[in-house]
């Protein structure tokens, strides 16, 4: 049976706490990044949620990963949370020039992640999405449309074209309503299967040609791990969705209604960084669902050589 592919990685990667623990004694900060990219095959970049990150930034990011790898980006939370999805026409004109395509072909899908106060609106919704380029081509044109705030720090030049994804993580229970799937799957949008601890929504309608899951915590929102038989039972849903299914107990909003069994990529994302479970609980999820990654750059290479002692 044929399956899409599976990346497994975190959410952020410079977290004090993760140094000594999942980063080695010795290893130099400025090479965090690096080795955790030869680690997992796929990262979310965080900073460019709370501000426009600057072209050299991604460039710099892009540089430091081995070939193969893919950062997931977070969508700017003036769009999301100060603007409401109203009157973003410049704003999301200035974070696709703020050079996110720097990244070239190791743009992978964008997040974009509604702030709990925002009820389900179908024609904002609708509007917002239309606006999202589904590939590079036009993600370059809308970048073009950009205002004075990016001039001189932008990047424009996506390369040749390829498709783009968008996934969306909502938390508000309002969108527990079958037309918010039936937009989703109307303008390709996967929505986030996103684990909480039970704080906000929960659900696992597949709404894309791909699967975009958060883990942020089984227990206790942000902190806690997952134990053994916690992350079989998502290695299980992984692999159904990989294959284009769904497992018997999915918590659906819109149960019944047909969709698409086509192999799928899937994207998870460990967010339970309070305590270094993130990067522990993703290389365990990675290894049960045979996402193992094995980059030929190695996490050797970025360790200062032991001296030898002289006798």
């Amino acid at each position: 049976m044929s399956s899409g592919t599976i990346r497994v990685g975190i959410s952020g990667w410079r977290y004090e706490p993760w140094r000594g623990v999942f980063y080695p004694p010795t290893l130099a900060q400025r090479n965090e990044l690096a080795y955790a990219s030869r680690r997992l095959s796929t990262i979310e970049i965080n900073g460019s949620f709370y501000s426009l990150q600057r072209p050299e930034y991604y460039a710099q990011w892009r540089d430091e990963t081995p070939p193969g790898f893919v950062f997931a980006v977070k969508g700017g939370r003036f769009i999301t949370h100060m603007l409401k999805l109203r009157n973003i026409d410049a704003a999301i004109a200035n974070f696709f020039a703020s050079g996110v395509a720097n990244l070239g072909d190791k743009l992978g899908p964008f997040l974009w992640q509604l702030p709990p106060m925002l009820p389900f609106d179908a024609d904002r919704l609708r509007a917002f999405f239309a606006l999202l380029p589904h590939d590079t081509d036009a993600a370059a044109a809308l970048a073009r449309r950009r205002n004075e705030k990016v001039r001189g720090r932008a990047r424009l030049v996506y390369g040749p074209n390829r498709p783009l994804r968008h996934a969306l993580e909502v938390r508000h229970p309002s969108y527990d309503t079958p037309a918010f799937v039936e937009l989703l799957r109307e303008h390709r949008i996967a929505l986030v299967v996103a684990d909480t601890a039970g704080k906000w929504p929960y659900a696992e309608d597949l709404t894309a040609d791909f699967v975009y899951a958060r883990l942020h915590g089984d227990t206790q929102l942000y902190v806690s791990g997952y134990t053994p038989r916690a992350l079989a039972r998502w290695a299980d849903r992984v692999l159904h969705w990989s294959r284009g299914d769904q497992v018997a107990d999915a918590r659906l909003i819109a149960p019944g209604t047909p969709f698409e069994r086509t192999p799928r990529d899937v994207y998870v994302y460990f967010d339970n960084d309070a305590k270094v479970k993130a990067p522990r609980d993703a290389l365990s999820l990675a290894r049960l669902t045979n996402a193992t990654w094995q980059p030929e750059a190695r996490t050797a290479d970025l360790l200062p050589r032991r001296r030898r002692s002289v006798r």
